[in-house]
């Protein structure tokens, strides 16, 4: 069997990561793949919280094969015991020689630690192989654990124009089904959903996961402000106070997505306050003409060219008819 670069191995182990992704929050979504030295692949994921990580499961499947084989690995393997215990042990008395690891855990209980056991045992450890990639993959988990809060995506759709609704306050639908469907895989990869109760009073939203064929936990759903009596939103959470406090709450919870749905104020405050990491817009070829239709955000703006806020293009693919572009901090 033809032994795989590096970086096709690698992509295996992101591939099998991806699959798990909606079922392992709050811990990290990680693909392992096992090459023996005659060239056998193992491939392992995370499973849900509780169950193995995706290295065990690889190990597990590989048995004796992993005597002087290559692990592949796109987050840093684990040295502390928590529901399971330390991979790295594992690892180590599996006779598994070199371990490939796409990016360094930043929770405090690993950075850097697991890789320093791997080579105190005399494992040869190589890191950053598709490190770029697999961040954007983990980036809410990594952010979780880097700032102890979720990872905050507002998600927009507008006409080309920028309107979300016209005049009389009719905004169904700007955007096409594909792009409403392809909103509702961005709330299955969040474990809450925010919306003001503005919203909520003037769609009566249902704000759940409608993907044939989804079978992960519904998110969490949160309203800002008092929930209206028999609201298809039920069972929701109603919440009074800041959305610094709001978001570290959640953080402590173990959420380490949310997605902001709006309407126009809400998605305002959150920009406003910089609590946005990522903005995803949905734009339709469609124009609205004139300055009446309701606009994305509703607030005070930039006062000056100076003032804009700029962040940096990460994606912009057709959906549909439509076009979803994607923006992060600079």
């Amino acid at each position: 069997m033809t032994l795989l670069s590096d970086l096709d191995a690698m992509q295996l182990a992101i591939a099998a990561a991806e699959e798990v992704r909606l079922l392992t929050p709050p811990n990290p979504w990680v693909g392992a793949v096992l090459i023996t030295t005659s060239g056998e692949r193992f491939v392992g994921a995370t499973e849900q919280p509780g169950g193995r990580h995706g290295e065990i499961v690889a190990l597990d499947a590989a048995g004796d094969l992993a005597q002087g084989a290559t692990l592949y690995v796109t987050l840093e393997p684990c040295c502390h015991t928590g529901r399971t215990g330390p991979c790295t042990e594992r690892i180590i008395s599996s006779g598994v020689s070199r371990v490939v690891i796409g990016v360094t855990d930043p929770d405090s209980k690993v950075h850097g630690g697991g890789v320093a056991a791997l080579l105190e045992a005399g494992l040869e450890v190589e890191t950053g192989i598709s490190a770029q990639e697999i961040s954007q993959q983990l980036s809410s988990y990594l952010h979780h654990r880097l700032t102890g809060r979720p990872e905050v995506i507002l998600k927009l759709a507008a006409t080309l124009d920028g309107r979300t609704a016209a005049p009389d306050g009719t905004s169904k639908w700007i955007t096409s089904a594909e792009a409403r469907q392809d909103a509702h895989r961005l709330r299955s990869e969040a474990q809450a959903i925010i919306v003001g109760a503005g919203t909520v009073r003037a769609d009566d939203p249902q704000l759940t996961v409608r993907l044939e064929g989804f079978e992960g936990p519904q998110p969490r759903r949160i309203v800002l402000g008092e929930i209206p009596k028999g609201s298809q939103i039920e069972p929701a959470e109603s919440f009074s106070g800041s959305l610094e406090s709001l978001l570290q709450n959640l953080g402590d919870e173990g959420v380490l997505s949310v997605l902001v749905e709006g309407g126009a104020a809400v998605a305002h405050a959150f920009h406003d306050q910089n609590l946005v990491d990522r903005y995803v817009v949905y734009v339709a070829p469609a124009i609205m003409g004139g300055d009446d239709g309701r606009s994305l955000f509703a607030g005070p703006g930039a006062p000056t060219l100076a003032s804009l806020w700029r962040g940096k293009f990460v994606s912009a693919v057709r959906v549909g008819e439509d076009l979803r572009v994607e923006v992060v901090r600079k």
